[in-house]
């Protein structure tokens, strides 16, 4: 009777449970936001017509210089004299520092005269070897031994020749990093020589628009301080791989006018005209909602929003010119993507 009592009792239990577990889901359900597809959704859109292509696409950049360099000694020693200063134009081969040579030239001096003693045992070493009065070994030491201090009294011209530092290019001094007096060493810089006669102009471009620049090609471009002064650039580099933003570095080169009024380090804008002629269709970047592969745009057709497969010809600024997929008086929707799908009923506002 107990087991029987027990039974019913767990039952009764459960029934309970199960009946109380089906009543929260329905109250559940019942709060649950059920969104009506069948709901206009607000939407901004655009009517469509053809135009003209007047607008040209800049990318923002920074000249730099086409050669600069710190130049250091290639020997140690004192700074007898620095011959320039910040701002001095120089010329390739320009006598820019002199070092203190003069324990160099009198070590010179002392080969030269064991060359000249050298020299002389030959000649009569030469003789007494002919004359069976030496041995032949004698004679060879005495060559091996000039030879020797040749090379010595080269390498002593070869440091005195390079006690004087010369200009390895044509430039500006833009930097002087030692004084008279100073000690030089190998490594250690001493002046800074840039040459802004033809400079560097560097932008980075959107993966979308790098098929527009092609080795050699010619473009306009200017410094902001100098709107009017337009330069030509050709292009001498296009990256082959994307920084953090994905972007991709282009690089032209650009030369200076003869006042040499660009300086490195000014910002400037590279202008790329447009290929596009005659009439096309411009819609704006932000209402393509597909890939780069597969661009689409929501057209509105009886009341709702239809995806339509698009052809980009051009982009620019924040605008895309499209050679396929829509025609004039189609209307596109450019704002209120948010829940709209295809078949979606919209409502345009204004």
């Amino acid at each position: 009777m107990k087991k029987i009592i027990y039974i019913v009792a767990a039952l009764a239990i459960i029934a309970v449970v199960v009946i109380r577990l089906l009543s929260n889901k329905e109250t559940t359900q019942n709060r649950v936001y059920r969104y009506d597809k069948e709901q206009a959704i607000n939407v901004q859109a655009l009517t469509l017509s053809a135009e003209h292509v007047t607008n040209s696409n800049s990318f923002a950049g920074t000249f730099e210089p086409e050669k600069e360099t710190r130049i250091s000694a290639e020997i140690q020693g004192k700074i007898n004299s620095v011959l320039v200063d910040v701002g001095s134009n120089v010329s390739r081969g320009q006598t820019l520092i002199l070092l203190d040579n003069s324990l160099l030239k009198l070590q010179l001096q002392s080969v030269e005269i064991q060359i000249e003693g050298l020299e002389a045992d030959v000649k009569r070493y030469t003789v007494l070897a002919e004359a069976d009065a030496i041995q032949g070994v004698q004679l060879e030491k005495a060559i091996l031994g000039l030879k020797s201090a040749k090379v010595q009294k080269a390498t002593l011209a070869e440091q005195i020749n390079k006690s004087k530092i010369v200009a390895p290019f044509s430039g500006i001094v833009t930097a002087k990093l030692t004084e008279e007096g100073a000690f030089a060493a190998p490594g250690i810089p001493l002046l800074q020589i840039t040459n802004i006669s033809t400079l560097k102009f560097t932008i980075n471009v959107p993966e979308q628009a790098l098929s527009q620049f092609r080795p050699n090609q010619q473009f306009s471009l200017s410094a902001d301080v100098y709107p009017e002064t337009q330069l030509q650039g050709k292009l001498i580099m296009a990256g082959s791989k994307a920084n953090m933003g994905n972007s991709f570095p282009v690089q032209l080169s650009v030369k200076n006018t003869p006042d040499l009024k660009m300086k490195s380090g000014m910002f400037g804008k590279v202008q790329l005209e447009s290929n596009i002629e005659g009439k096309q269709i411009i819609i704006p970047a932000s209402a393509i909602v597909g890939t780069n592969l597969e661009p689409q745009v929501y057209v509105v057709k009886d009341g709702r929003a239809r995806l339509q497969n698009i052809n980009l010809a051009e982009r620019f600024q924040n605008k895309v010119v499209v050679s396929g997929g829509l025609a004039e008086g189609d209307v596109i929707i450019t704002n209120g993507f948010i829940n709209l799908f295809d078949g979606a009923n919209v409502s345009i506002s204004n």
